[in-house]
């Protein structure tokens, strides 16, 4: 078996990366830190390809990805890597974070996927896998350009799958709940069903193994994003301007 993975070099690409090496595979790793790569690399049974670049420069994927096929094909194509900080609209300064996130978040998701398509689509097979969030179903103080990046990527995924439907390549979404990772140890507010990474990625890794279409993880936050749903936007609102706020860049704990 063979999985690249992006943003691999901490939190759930860290995870994903220690699960399939546990089972053997060969893999592929992608993010912007080279360091953190190589000594994830040197901690695995056996050492990955290592690829440092950016989800937002097609031309970081494309050389990746080409690299990683030549010694060949991939089985497994995750896009995990993303940003999540929060943002006030109005602030000239947080323009640029909102540019990041999406750029990052849904851009970079169809830059990794594009050079694995042809080849997994003529021999019939393969897996892509995006990392989207509970905070996509609505919005969340504070998080208006991530929860927005991923209302986008769950839908982005839906529109992939039905596109490759019939070709033999599956399209899987992974929804996070609260995963106690470097991404969300500043968050100033309750985190329930808060998830270890090792555990969200054994569960991430069960649902892909079974090919389902939309996983959210763990459970009991799937039942907390239906409920959400149904609740009418005047009391939603009203909640959710008492919540915690998602901090800024400026106010992450560095």
């Amino acid at each position: 078996m063979r999985v690249f993975i992006s943003g691999a070099s901490s939190g759930l690409g860290e995870a994903f990366a220690r699960y399939y090496d546990a089972r053997g595979a060969q893999l592929g790793l992608f993010a912007r830190s080279g360091d953190k790569l190589q000594a994830l690399s040197s901690s695995l049974s056996k050492p990955a390809a290592c690829y440092v670049g950016d989800v937002r420069r097609a031309s970081d994927l494309h050389a990746a990805a080409a690299d990683f096929l030549h010694n060949g094909p991939v089985d497994i194509v995750i896009a995990n890597a993303g940003i999540s900080v929060g943002i006030l609209n109005g602030m000239v300064e947080d323009a640029e974070v909102f540019r990041e996130i999406i750029e990052t978040n849904v851009l970079g998701m169809g830059a990794t996927f594009e050079p694995f398509i042809p080849g997994m689509q003529s021999r019939g097979s393969g897996t892509l896998v995006g990392i989207s969030s509970v905070a996509g179903v609505r919005g969340l103080p504070g998080s208006s350009a991530y929860s927005a990046s991923k209302a986008a990527t769950t839908v982005f995924l839906e529109s992939l799958r039905i596109d490759l439907y019939g070709t033999g390549v599956k399209v899987v979404t992974i929804a996070p709940g609260f995963v106690d990772t470097p991404m969300t140890q500043h968050n100033p507010y309750p985190m329930p069903f808060l998830m270890k990474p090792d555990a969200f990625a054994r569960r991430a890794g069960q649902a892909i193994e079974r090919g389902r279409r939309y996983a959210v993880i763990p459970w009991q936050m799937g039942l907390v994003a239906r409920l959400l749903r149904f609740i009418p936007n005047a009391l939603y609102d009203r909640m959710m301007s008492r919540a915690g706020r998602k901090p800024r860049r400026q106010q992450a704990p560095r």
